[in-house]
């Protein structure tokens, strides 16, 4: 059986994203939206009915989407736009993705510490802020642990310390999850992807709720507002948008469904394996379908490979981290030791997980921290 709980990574193909991806097949979307004939024509209908579409489950006006490639692309663009528009460095707590930390870090920004349960800390937070701060990027919900920001009290310190700034936060995670017309109303930027909610990888969007908020970092046609140039997948984002509006429909029975699946895999896990322990301590809010726990004593990477050969699929933290060794630096920044970093292991569910997976899971888990543990032991 193949249980399939790295959905933080990426997410199966929702059946209404699946069907366009099909009908794209047959040349449905075959058009250049940019021409003038009736083929192009067509494309450019379908892809702003899905602007409509994808921007309504979004909480934003359709003149508001840009497209883009993922959410890699969405964090550089709203990070470097805004300091190639507004000149001054950038701001963001040590636990985001490295899609704006290391954008941070290039355009000589500043990073600042987080709490111990992975939150941002809001009094280092407003000692890094000044005159010279173009914009502030802190995510909804991390992607490894799945610890959720409140972006309201940021907002208000932006307000207060650097006036001309503005917030960006990279939504990727948070999509599933949450309202973004709520939790990510006091960003005046807002980045997501769509193979985090079951639409197709290489599709993107960033909201931009003012105009002059950015400059293009890509020259080229001119495309989306002229803010990101280059030929539109309209295929990808006629999936992306049905698997938008899916995702939403759905979120009132899938978020009680997976919170009630990651419970039982947690649950399951510390009561078959000694000295498991959930890394976001109880009562801080995270996103429901993130499990994120470490395992006292075991390497992560060799638990991964015993997983694996059972037809689990997990990860140690980020699936952007290009398989190295190293120690989450979303855990070291919340103080974790490099050994109980080395011992993380994150499990996601999504919309598409079943009770068959978490129970094969947990059985897998026992099985091979037991076949580790015994492994080490001498003679």
């Amino acid at each position: 059986m193949l249980s399939y709980l790295d959905n933080a990574a990426s997410t199966p193909l929702r059946p209404e994203a699946a069907q366009v991806i099909r009908d794209a097949a047959e040349g449905a979307y075959s058009g250049n939206p940019s021409g003038s004939h009736a083929v192009a024509r067509r494309a450019k209908y379908a892809l702003e009915e899905a602007r409509e579409v994808f921007a309504a489950c979004l909480g934003a006006r359709p003149a508001e989407m840009v497209f883009t490639s993922g959410g890699t692309e969405s964090d550089n663009l709203a990070i470097a736009g805004a300091v190639a528009r507004r000149g001054g460095i950038p701001v963001c707590p040590a636990t985001e993705h490295h899609a704006v930390l290391r954008t941070v870090e290039k355009l000589g920004g500043r990073v600042v510490g987080v709490r111990s349960d992975g939150r941002v800390d809001l009094e280092k937070l407003a000692a890094s802020l000044g005159p010279d701060v173009t914009v502030v990027s802190v995510m909804l919900v991390n992607n490894e642990t799945g610890v959720v920001n409140d972006l309201v009290p940021v907002a208000r310190l932006i307000r207060k310390r650097a006036p001309g700034a503005i917030l960006h936060t990279d939504a990727v995670q948070a999509f599933p999850w949450s309202d973004l017309a709520a939790a990510a109303a006091p960003a005046a930027l807002v980045s997501v992807s769509a193979h985090k909610f079951g639409g197709p990888i290489g599709v993107g969007a960033l909201v931009v709720r003012e105009r002059s908020a950015i400059d293009p970092i890509v020259s080229g046609g001119e495309q989306e507002r002229s803010l990101r140039s280059g030929t539109q997948d309209v295929a990808g984002v006629v999936a992306a948008s049905a698997a938008a509006r899916a995702t939403v429909a759905a979120r009132s029975v899938e978020l009680p469904r997976i919170a009630g699946l990651a419970d039982r895999l947690v649950g399951g896990i510390v009561g078959g394996v000694e000295g498991v322990r959930p890394t976001v301590p109880a009562g801080v809010p995270k996103a429901p379908g993130i499990a994120h726990i470490t395992v006292e004593g075991i390497e992560s990477e060799e638990l991964l490979v015993l997983l694996d050969e059972a037809g689990v699929c997990a990860s140690a933290g980020s699936a952007c981290a290009s398989g190295a060794a190293e120690p989450s630096h979303v855990l070291t920044a919340m103080g974790m030791s490099a050994a109980a970093a080395g011992s993380a292991v994150r499990f996601s569910l999504g919309w598409a997980t079943t009770e068959g997976e978490v129970d094969h899971a947990i059985g897998a888990m026992v099985e091979a921290v037991g076949r580790l543990r015994r492994s080490a032991v001498p003679g």
